[in-house]
């Protein structure tokens, strides 16, 4: 239980990283150039603690699907990116897939 709840870190700061990226257009902004740095390290660190207690494949297929689906929903929601079903039914064969990952993990 321990490795899924470090591997849940890790998916949140990479998420966090990914909207600093975002907002910090392209390294202009400092504050938000840093956050990402230091989200991304803790979501990296976190990750790798996580591989102790989850499989490789099963850990790293979750950590970056629940982010792309997450981001993407994120920049639908508020970065006023386009708002489609075609858009909406992929982030949900996205989440499918990592939840079958998680069903079928070992770990």
């Amino acid at each position: 239980m321990y490795g899924w709840g470090v591997l849940m870190i890790a998916i949140v700061f990479e998420i966090a990283g990914t909207t600093f990226m975002k907002l910090s257009e392209g390294f202009t902004r400092t504050g938000p150039s840093l956050a990402l740095f230091a989200c991304y390290a803790v979501s990296f660190a976190a990750l790798t603690l996580a591989l102790r207690f989850v499989d490789i494949g099963v850990a790293y297929a979750i950590w970056s699907g629940v982010g792309t689906a997450a981001i993407a929903a994120i920049g639908m929601i508020a970065f006023g990116e386009p708002f489609t079903v075609v858009r909406v039914f992929w982030i949900g064969v996205i989440v499918v897939g990592v939840v079958g990952l998680q069903l079928s993990s070992s770990s």
